[in-house]
């Protein structure tokens, strides 16, 4: 069994894909709105941020270059050290054609997975989120085929960026085993466990044990929940010896009454739960060194490619 970390560090995803404006008021928009929102959970203790990007006109899904600088260089304008985590989530789903399934329909964001890690390749941030699933995603498709995202990984790799590996259920993790057995991935893994999408793992104690336990054993990994999950999952996170993600990406309530504020609002919740369990939370410079990141000298410009 695994003891708890000594240190655990605090992911925040600050908008993602899935959560919509009119959920919430609060969910950050632009490039400056993301690039706050994450420099405000960092303040409140996350020494991590996982970033999405957005069209700022409609704040629709992007996955637009442009986008993705501005928000890197406007965050580290006022803060240097701060791990980055940009996705490479969008550019996987399918909408079959009610008249001809192969054909897609509109909603579809399929597209070639070189296209999915452009920003990636020219950014080059600290890391970059790698999804390992090919499931059900409501009326929809997910698609990460395992050439796919070999091909994905293998940029990564070139560009110097460590992937997080996005894990969905219990397959994603044999193709994460097959990837590391052949050299697409090497370790130590730095992987995320997603609880409470419908057709994926199930939120509850019992799963994170069990998909914990299939993991290599040099593995860091966060558990983390969507919607009401979020706070349960971040402390059944942290128990089972994992670190923690919160963010408006995941879920938009404070608790069951509390639309939350900010995104460093839940950030310092989720500190104060870990904190009142007797776990502490780790700095900027202890996350780097726990997921064997170098360290940033102070006024460094944003690493490019070229």
């Amino acid at each position: 069994m695994r003891s708890t970390q000594n240190k655990v560090i605090i992911t925040c995803a600050v908008t993602g894909n899935q959560t919509k404006p009119e959920h919430t008021p609060h969910l950050p928009i632009t490039p400056e709105q993301i690039a706050d929102a994450c420099l405000g959970a960092a303040e409140a203790g996350a020494a991590i941020v996982h970033i999405h990007v957005r069209h700022p006109d409609n704040g629709r899904p992007s996955m637009e270059l442009a986008h993705y600088r501005e928000t890197v260089e406007r965050i580290r304008a006022k803060n240097t050290q701060l791990i980055l985590n940009l996705t490479t989530g969008p550019g996987g789903r399918f909408v079959p054609s009610e008249d001809d399934p192969k054909v897609a329909a509109p909603g579809t964001t399929l597209c070639h997975p070189l296209k999915r890690v452009e920003h990636i390749e020219v950014l080059r941030p600290d890391i970059c989120t790698l999804d390992l699933n090919t499931m059900n995603s409501g009326k929809e498709v997910v698609i990460n085929t395992p050439g796919n995202v070999r091909k994905m990984a293998d940029v990564m790799t070139r560009a110097g960026v460590k992937p997080e590996i996005e894990l969905f259920d219990s397959g994603d993790i044999a193709l994460m085993s097959d990837m590391l057995a052949d050299g697409s991935l090497s370790g130590p893994i730095l992987c995320s466990l997603v609880l409470g999408i419908k057709y994926g793992f199930q939120p509850g104690p019992e799963t994170i044990l069990y998909a914990r336990d299939l993991l290599p054993r040099d593995a860091q990994f966060t558990a983390f929940g969507v919607g009401r999950h979020a706070f349960p999952m971040a402390a059944q996170s942290y128990l089972a010896g994992g670190h923690v993600r919160v963010g408006l990406e995941d879920a938009i309530m404070l608790d069951r009454t509390t639309l939350a504020p900010s995104n460093a609002a839940m950030v310092t919740k989720a500190r104060l739960l870990i904190e009142s369990m007797g776990g502490q939370i780790a700095t900027t410079e202890e996350a780097r060194e726990i997921v064997g990141l170098p360290t940033r000298q102070a006024g460094s410009p944003l690493r490019a490619a070229g």
